[in-house]
């Protein structure tokens, strides 16, 4: 038996719906669009009231949709991981202990070149302390 002309229309029209929906929605995440069912409606060309009814589809725009309200909308290929972050608090933490006992040698030098000098206006009776 031969399977309806109409059902495998509307089955392609489904499959192609839906295609357009994921592609509109990797779309707006990689481009770091805030991605909300109104953006992915707007951009795919279905109705909002269709993509709540794909659970697999309104799920990841949630999913999506939290992760790009919390990173100022970045694109995805932009957002840092957990480990580059590591690695640049590591680097900061390493890059300020450097500066931090550059600083102690520097107000070190400081003080010797500062009593250096006191110590010279002192032997050639210039220092106005008394």
């Amino acid at each position: 038996m031969r399977p309806d002309p109409l059902s495998e229309a509307a089955a392609r029209r489904h499959e192609l719906t839906r295609s357009k929906a994921i592609q509109a929605l990797r779309e707006l995440d990689r481009a770091g669009t805030l991605v909300t069912f109104a953006a992915v409606a707007q951009a795919a060309g279905v109705s909002r009231s269709w993509l709540y009814t794909q659970p697999d589809i309104s799920g990841q725009i949630r999913r999506l949709r939290e992760k790009t309200a919390g990173a100022g909308a970045i694109p995805a290929a932009q957002r840092a991981t957990d480990a580059s972050l590591h690695a640049r608090l590591t680097a900061a933490l390493d890059r300020n202990k450097q500066l931090a006992g550059e600083n102690a040698r520097l107000r070190r030098q400081l003080a010797r070149a500062l009593g250096d000098q006191r110590s010279a206006r002192t032997r050639s009776g210039n220092d106005p302390a008394p």
